[in-house]
């Protein structure tokens, strides 16, 4: 096996609370994560020594992302010296809370050890992962979770059933900055702040005029919910009726993507 093209899904969190931070700087959540058919594509091909990490968006550059990031760390348990070239197709926003830099993680680490014969256990691979990023095990184990702890620790769980509009208001949020902005809140006890969907509602609002404008406008008419840190946001629907309805209120210089909920990864049926 010298090449493998392999789609790298999105999530949502259906709820995402922040309960305590750890002494370590980590915060201890209670989120739910969905997997949807919104899609990366990452194409590996075989190179002889050398790592190279193209991309479509220009914001990821060659050696200064989470990809090129988990190519190292593969490589430590590389006897062989093994290359690789990787091409990554974004579509997935970049800082929207989709998960998207989590998922092309979980997908590098998975396709590196096939295309290395590394038969890592899927013990290490998810050490490996963890030592990346909190989201990354949820995609090396690719199916829908409850997750506790710094959202490390799983309980599966069953798809949603309604279709969704992903709202993106192409805002890049860092996940990082979001979690200092709610630390400087000095929220008593982390409980949450009125916003029960989403800890980072608050802030999020708080520091976009034109989200909270578009959520006080219409939060009374649709379940508006906010994925991760932000930006992105979705509302669920069950007919074409009641998606033209969502598409009506969205403001035209943002975007939005139609997606439908996903039991597995994609990536399972590699694995």
């Amino acid at each position: 096996m010298s090449n493998l093209i392999l789609k790298s899904p999105a999530k949502l969190n259906l709820y995402l609370k922040i309960t305590k931070k750890y002494p370590n700087g980590f915060h201890e959540l209670d989120t739910a994560f969905q997997l949807i058919d919104l899609c990366d594509v990452l194409e590996f091909d075989s190179s002889a020594t050398n790592v190279s990490i193209s991309c479509n968006d220009n914001s990821i550059k060659e050696h200064e992302n989470i990809v090129y990031k988990v190519v190292m760390a593969m490589k430590e348990r590389d006897k062989k010296n093994n290359g690789i070239s990787i091409n990554i197709i974004k579509n997935i926003p970049v800082g929207s809370g989709l998960g998207g830099g989590s998922s092309n993680a979980a997908t590098t680490i998975l396709a590196l050890n096939k295309l290395w014969g590394l038969r890592l256990s899927n013990t290490e691979l998810l050490s490996i992962g963890k030592s990346i990023g909190a989201d990354v095990p949820f995609f090396i184990e690719g199916q829908n979770a409850y997750a506790k702890g710094i959202g490390d620790i799983f309980i599966n769980k069953d798809s949603i059933s309604e279709k969704l509009v992903i709202i993106d208001p192409k805002i890049f949020n860092s996940s990082g900055k979001m979690f200092e902005k709610y630390d400087s809140r000095k929220i008593d006890n982390y409980i949450d702040n009125g916003f029960l969907q989403n800890s980072f509602w608050q802030i999020f609002m708080d520091e976009n005029p034109d989200i909270l404008n578009f959520y006080k406008k219409n939060i009374n008419d649709f379940d508006i919910c906010l994925s991760g840190s932000g930006s992105s946001m979705f509302i669920k629907y069950n007919n074409d009726n009641e998606m033209e309805k969502i598409l009506k209120i969205i403001p035209t210089n943002w975007r939005f993507f139609l997606a439908k909920p996903l039991q597995y990864s994609p990536l399972r049926e590699f694995g």
